[in-house]
């Protein structure tokens, strides 16, 4: 790549960069069942490479164009493809990419505070969206992006690819066809090893590449203080949303799924820190959040601190990680995976298996339906939006923006519940969830877990989230103006995202 200087930088920001309104009109057009689909990357430092290899193994796919606010990483990924005799066009700010009409439908994996409003703006333009999990950064405008896709009538497709497990989605439908019984709670498990991301100084010099603004967009521009830009922005409240919003949104999804929930939790609360070290994070590192459905309810628990007794292994719990457990009345189910699941009746034995569930030492394997060989290939997740791109039926998605809304709405509400909350006594948190026995059980373990990091709970307390209560039909919460405002954000104009769509 040729030397890139600050002042042809600049240039090149400020020409794609000029201000844009919203487009009045749309402007690509449904692609008919032969025509070959234009798809255009919108942010791919990190996970939005996965689309572009997706996507370009796809047939009757055609990538087109890339868009970066880092223009560094804009040429790096034209120069790749380009070794592979695919040209595309490039750009440094999404709109002005929006404004091509040879393109057909957009995937972004920008940082999450970009996600709904690229989403809505590319509908809004005429463009079917593949929108990363989580497809939102509040509440209030993953709502929004729901009512986009409703309103012009959009393929929308959230980047939780478990949806198109079919190991899972047999699982899935064996649990709910009740297959040991009566669900009594889900949990899910984000045990991964998260270190301390270091403390800045003094703030940090801004990339010369990357255009601020743009990379900013609806979140507040402010000095760098933190000693990576890229990735550690997962930690900081303005542009991230924890572990819990991060590789937790999957294990969430899969939990809801597995409930057969359709709407926020009429109640939620959160206990939990950043604890171990101190640096520039923001976000919980250690943390559960209790989702009070009727039915049954949904623990969640993030652990970033490893097995005090092996550093490099993280926590488990019956087997699973990163994963779920789905306790029933007569048994349980392991999912430890994105691809498999394996059903345990009340004594432990292995009864029924699932995509490629691996058989525990000393279990014998039950088989497992023949409709699951081939699982695991995450490309199906994105040849599910093609075919649904092509048939124009949002109930050919196996993971509509609806389903992505209301997942990623679950995490939000948590972090609102832990971000309203108070540090406090471990006496004290336990008086106050003595009636939620999963939940007592869940703050037991934490405690033990923290206590062998070296994290004593009565010199560094946790935080008890404030308990709420929420209208799902409205998706507001009751009686609490404060934990209402965190619903949505003050966006910094000109990237607002609408009221009204």
């Amino acid at each position: 790549m040729s030397k890139l200087t600050r002042r042809s930088f600049l240039q090149r920001s400020l020409a794609a960069g000029a201000a844009l309104s919203l487009p009045a009109k749309v402007y690509a057009q449904a692609p008919g069942s032969n025509s070959a689909i234009r798809i255009a990357t919108i942010g791919f430092n990190g996970r939005g490479n996965s689309h572009i290899s997706a996507f370009t193994s796809i047939d009757g796919v055609r990538l087109t164009a890339l868009c970066d606010a880092d223009y560094a990483v804009l040429e790096k990924g034209k120069a790749a493809l380009a070794k592979k005799d695919i040209n595309v066009e490039g750009y440094t700010d999404f709109r002005k990419l929006l404004e091509n009409k040879d393109i057909d439908a957009i995937s972004t994996a920008t940082p999450n505070h970009w996600h709904s409003l690229i989403a809505i703006q590319a509908m809004q333009a005429g463009k079917d969206v593949y929108v990363e999990k989580p497809v939102s950064h509040n509440v209030w405008e993953g709502r929004k992006a729901v009512e986009a896709a409703r309103k012009y009538n959009k393929i929308c497709q959230t980047g939780t690819q478990s949806r198109s497990s079919i190991g899972l989605r047999q699982a899935q439908e064996w649990i709910k066809g009740g297959g040991l019984g009566k669900i009594v709670w889900a949990r899910g498990l984000c045990y991964k090893r998260r270190p301390s991301i270091g403390k800045a100084e003094k703030p940090l010099e801004w990339p010369q590449t990357i255009d601020k603004d743009l990379w900013f967009g609806p979140a507040p521009i402010k000095p760098l203080m933190r000693l990576k830009l890229h990735y550690d922005w997962h930690w900081v409240w303005d542009t991230g949303n924890g572990d819990l919003g991060n590789q937790g949104i999957h294990q969430m999804d899969i939990a809801r799924w597995f409930l057969g929930e359709d709407a926020l939790s009429p109640s939620v609360f959160s206990v939990g820190g950043r604890l171990g070290y101190i640096d520039d994070g923001e976000t919980a590192n250690t943390q559960f959040i209790y989702h009070g459905y009727k039915k049954a309810p949904l623990i969640f628990e993030v652990r970033g601190l490893p097995d005090a007794t092996d550093s490099k292994a993280m926590d488990e719990y019956r087997g699973a990680s990163i994963g779920v457990i789905v306790q029933c009345e007569n048994g349980y189910l392991v999912i430890p995976s994105y691809t498999g699941a394996g059903a345990f009746d009340k004594s432990g034995k292995l009864v029924k298996r699932f995509g490629n569930f691996k058989v525990p030492a000393g279990q014998t394997d039950p088989g497992a339906p023949e409709a699951a060989s081939g699982e695991g290939k995450e490309s199906d997740h994105f040849a599910n939006f093609i075919k649904a791109v092509r048939s124009r039926k949002s109930t050919d998605l196996h993971a509509d923006i609806l389903e992505g809304h209301l997942s990623s709405a679950l995490c939000h509400t948590g972090n609102i519940s832990y971000r309203l909350g108070a540090k406090a006594e471990q006496g004290e948190i336990r008086e106050k969830i003595k009636g939620t026995k999963e939940a007592t059980d869940t703050l037991g373990r934490m405690v033990d877990h923290l206590g062998k990091n070296g994290v004593d709970v009565s010199k560094d307390k946790l935080v008890l989230g404030e308990f709420l209560k929420m209208d799902p039909k409205t998706e507001k919460f009751v009686k609490n103006p404060a934990a209402d405002t965190m619903l949505t954000r003050d966006y910094r104009k000109p990237y607002v995202v609408p009221a009204t769509v």
